[in-house]
C-alpha cells in the first residue's frame, strides 16, 4: 500500500513523530483464535451496537484500546489507517500509564470520506531487552549474557533496509560496541538509555506476535459536522415593520439579509431558521399560545402546510425560492451556513391531509389526531404517522430533503426526531449522505437518555442536549463529564443555552450574569454551541406557568433594535463576539474530549480544563484553557481552584502564567490559586496556560 500524503492527518500523542513506516502485519498474527497473546479489547472511538461507521470530523480524534500481555516484557501497540483510497498509515500508540493497560493515539485528520482502523500489538523485543538490561547491568547480573542479546537485536534491526542508512549504521555501531569482549558496563548502560537509539527504536520496534482487531469504519466528515456556532432566528421577524393601523408587515428574505453582518460579527457560522414554509390557517394559534388567533396573527411556522403549498413551497410573505437562493449566498458571502428546519409534521390545511389521509393517525370519531407533549397540546399541527404507507411517506421526505439541498442547504436542524421511529432517520440519513455526503443533521432530541442516545448512534451528527437543564456546579460537572467521556465517541451535542420554547428559571431569574454565565460555559464546554435571537438582548420575562419568553416568537413578529441594544451598551453582542473569538483562536475548545474537571473549594464555583497538547499557540505553547465559573448568578465568590497541572504538562507546586482572554489579566498560579468572581461584574474567567 502507498501512504497518504503528509496533509491528511497529523498524529499527537507524541512530540516525536509517531507514524512509522506501514509493514503488512506478519503471517501467523492471531487474529482467528478467541484469545490471542496479547489481547486487543474496548476499542474506540467506536458506536455502540455498529449500526453506523464511527464518525469524526477534522480534529483530533483519540484512538484507544486496552491491551497487555503476560509477565513483565514490554508491548507495543499501534492504530492502522486505510484511507478512502486505500492507503495506509501506521501510528504508535502510548500507554495511558493509570494502570488500566489503556494505550492512546491523538490523530488528526486533515481528508474527509470513509476510512477503515485498526488495533494491533507485538511484543516489543528491544524495550523488553532495553529495561531488563538496564536493571541488570546495574547489578552486575548476566553482563556479557545480556551485551550478547543486545547485539544480536540491534543486528537483526540494522539488516530491515527500510530504514535510513545512517541508523542502520548506528544500530550496526552500537551492536559491535556491544559484542566487544571489552565493553564496559558503563558503556553498555550508555547504549540502553541513548535517546537516538531510543527514538528509532521506538518509532520502527523490532517485533513478535502480533495481534489485531477487525477493521472498523470511520466516516470522517466535514468540520462543520462537529464544530461551529449557531444562531438561531425567525427571517419574518427581521426587517418586519409596524404599519400605521398597528398591524405588523412580515420580514422577508431580503430585509433578513441585511442582518447577515451583525450576525457575522459576531462571529456565529451557522444561521439556523424555523420553517419558512406557508402556514395553515386552521386552529391556528394566536399571542403567546392562545386558541384564538387575530385575523393578523401569523401563526407558528411548525404549523406547516396552506393553500400555498407545503414542505417543498415557501411563504409567500417571505419570498420566492429565488429570493431564498439569494439569501443563502448572501449567508455564504460573510461566511456563514444556513440551517433550515425539517419538521415532519402537517397543519390541517397541508396538502397532504387531502391527498394522502393514510400518512395521519385517524381517531374512531373520524377526526385526525393532533399532536400533544401533555401538558403542551398543538391543535394546529397534525403528526404523521409512519406505519399505514411507509414506503410512501419515506419516498416523499427524501424529494423534500433533496429539494432544499438543490437549493443550497447543507444542514437541517430536524424537530422532535423522537417522536419518530429510529429505522426513518437511520434509513435516511445514510440515503442522503451517500450521494450528499456533505449534509448535515442536527436533531432537537430533547427526550430521555436511551432515544437521546440512540438517535446519534443511527447518524445524526449532532444533537440538542440536557445543557440547557443543568446550571449547578454538581450538575454541569457530571454533564460536561459525560459527554467529554460516556457518549463522546459518537454524540455530537450542540449546547443551545436558550431555544424559541426554552427559558429556563435561571435565565428568568438571573438576570446579566445568568446569560453571561451560560454562554461561556456553552462556547468553550462544546466544539458545538447555539443562541436563540433575542439572547444577547436578555430577554428574560417568562410567559405565566410556562418555560418561554412572554410573547413568544413562534406566534408574532418580534420587532428589536439591535443598533440600539449596543449603543446603549445593554446587548451581550460584544460579549459574544468576543466568546467566538476565543473559540476560533484556540483549537483546545475545539475538541469535545478533552474537557477535565478540576476542583474548588466552594459549591459554586466549576472548574474545567481544556488540553491539545502538540498543538502550539502563537508563543510556541501547547493549547490550554482554563475555566472558572461562578454559576450562582446572585453572589460575589472567593475561593481556592486547585488544578491538576498535570494535565498539560507542568509538575505539582511549579509556577506557569495564566492569561484571562476576557479582560487581558495576567497572573503567576501553580496548582493552588485564590479566584474571586463577582458574579454581576465578572463571573467568569477564560484563562489562557503560557508556560516559560
Amino acid at each position: 500500500m502507498v501512504a497518504p500524503s503528509e496533509s491528511n492527518f497529523e498524529s499527537t500523542a507524541l512530540r516525536s513523530p509517531t507514524q512509522v513506516p506501514v509493514r503488512p502485519l506478519r503471517e501467523g498474527a492471531a487474529t482467528h483464535t478467541k484469545t490471542p497473546r496479547i489481547p486487543l479489547t474496548d476499542v474506540h472511538p467506536m458506536v455502540p451496537g455498529g449500526w453506523i461507521p464511527t464518525t469524526a470530523v477534522s480534529h483530533v480524534v483519540p484512538f484507544s484500546t486496552i491491551a497487555f500481555r503476560e509477565g513483565h516484557e514490554h508491548i507495543a501497540v499501534f492504530v492502522r489507517l486505510r484511507d478512502p483510497d486505500n492507503g495506509e498509515t501506521l501510528h504508535r500508540m502510548l500507554p495511558l500509564n493509570d494502570g488500566t493497560d489503556r494505550w492512546q493515539a491523538d490523530i488528526q485528520f486533515h481528508r474527509t470520506g470513509d476510512w477503515t482502523f485498526r488495533c494491533e500489538a507485538y511484543a516489543d523485543e528491544f524495550g523488553t531487552w532495553a529495561h531488563a538490561a538496564n536493571l541488570k547491568l546495574r547489578a552486575g547480573v548476566d553482563v556479557p549474557l545480556m551485551c550478547r542479546i543486545g547485539s544480536q537485536l540491534l543486528e537483526r534491526a540494522a539488516s530491515d533496509d527500510s530504514r535510513p542508512s545512517p541508523q542502520r549504521r548506528m544500530l550496526l555501531r552500537f551492536a559491535a560496541s556491544l559484542a566487544d569482549a571489552q565493553c564496559t558496563v558503563d558503556a553498555a548502560l550508555a547504549i540502553t538509555t541513548d535517546p537516538d537509539l531510543a527514538a528509532a527504536m521506538f518509532a520502527q520496534p523490532l517485533t513478535s506476535l502480533p495481534s489485531a482487531t477487525p477493521w472498523h469504519p470511520l466516516r470522517v466528515e466535514r468540520e462543520r459536522a462537529g464544530i461551529g456556532a449557531w444562531y438561531e432566528f425567525f427571517p419574518r421577524s427581521e426587517g418586519a415593520q409596524q404599519a400605521e393601523d398597528g398591524t405588523i408587515i412580515s420580514g422577508t428574505f431580503a430585509t433578513a439579509t441585511e442582518r447577515l453582518p451583525g450576525v457575522a460579527a459576531m462571529g456565529f457560522d451557522v444561521l439556523y431558521l424555523p420553517p419558512i414554509h406557508p402556514i395553515g390557517r386552521t386552529h391556528r394559534k394566536g399571542r403567546n399560545n392562545t386558541l384564538d388567533a387575530q385575523e393578523n396573527d401569523p401563526g407558528s411556522p411548525w404549523a406547516i402546510g396552506s393553500s400555498a403549498g407545503g414542505h417543498d413551497a415557501i411563504h409567500p410573505d417571505l419570498g420566492t425560492l429565488d429570493d431564498f437562493r439569494r439569501f443563502i449566498n448572501a449567508a455564504a458571502d460573510h461566511g456563514i451556513e444556513i440551517a433550515l428546519d425539517l419538521a415532519l409534521q402537517a397543519s390541517p390545511d397541508h396538502p397532504w391531509v387531502q391527498r394522502h389521509p393514510e400518512w395521519f393517525t385517524t381517531l374512531p370519531d373520524g377526526s385526525i389526531a393532533y399532536a400533544e407533549n401533555p401538558p403542551k397540546k398543538y391543535q394546529d399541527i397534525y403528526p404523521l404517522n409512519f406505519d399505514n404507507d411507509p414506503e410512501g411517506l419515506f419516498a416523499e421526505i427524501v424529494r423534500i430533503v433533496e429539494h432544499w439541498i438543490a437549493a443550497g442547504v447543507k444542514i437541517f436542524r430536524v424537530d422532535n426526531p423522537h417522536t419518530k421511529p429510529l429505522w426513518l432517520w437511520e434509513r435516511l440519513l445514510a440515503t442522503i449522505n451517500a450521494t450528499h455526503p456533505e449534509v448535515i443533521f442536527l436533531a432537537e432530541a430533547f427526550t430521555r437518555p436511551a432515544p437521546l442516545r440512540a438517535l446519534a448512534a443511527v447518524g445524526f451528527h449532532q444533537s440538542y442536549s440536557y445543557f440547557t437543564w443543568r446550571n449547578t456546579k454538581a450538575e454541569l460537572e457530571e454533564f460536561l463529564t459525560s459527554i467529554a467521556t460516556e457518549t463522546a465517541d459518537y454524540l455530537r451535542p450542540n449546547l443551545f443555552v436558550n431555544t424559541p420554547d426554552i427559558l429556563t428559571e435561571y435565565l428568568q431569574y438571573g438576570g446579566p450574569a445568568a446569560y453571561r454565565i451560560r454562554a461561556a460555559i456553552a462556547a468553550t464546554a462544546s466544539p458545538l454551541y447555539g443562541v436563540y435571537a433575542g439572547y444577547e438582548l436578555i430577554e428574560n420575562v417568562a410567559r405565566p406557568g410556562a418555560e418561554e419568553n412572554i410573547d413568544n416568537e413562534k406566534y408574532e413578529y418580534k420587532l428589536r433594535d439591535w443598533q440600539q441594544a449596543e449603543h446603549e451598551g445593554t446587548s451581550l453582542a460584544p460579549y459574544l463576539r468576543q466568546l467566538n473569538s476565543i473559540r476560533q483562536q484556540h483549537p483546545a475548545l475545539r475538541q469535545l474530549r478533552n474537557t477535565r474537571i478540576h476542583w474548588s473549594d466552594d459549591d459554586s464555583i466549576l472548574v474545567y480544563s481544556k488540553h491539545l497538547d502538540g498543538f502550539y499557540t502563537d508563543d510556541g505553547n501547547d493549547d490550554t484553557i482554563i475555566v472558572v465559573v461562578n454559576v450562582d448568578p446572585h453572589s460575589v465568590r472567593e475561593t481556592t481552584v486547585h488544578l491538576d497541572t498535570r494535565q498539560w504538562g507542568v509538575e505539582p507546586g511549579e509556577e506557569y502564567g495564566v492569561e484571562d482572554l476576557l479582560t487581558g489579566s495576567l497572573w503567576r498560579w501553580k496548582d493552588h490559586n485564590y479566584v474571586r468572581l463577582d458574579a454581576f461584574s465578572q463571573p467568569v474567567h477564560i484563562l489562557r496556560v503560557v508556560k516559560e
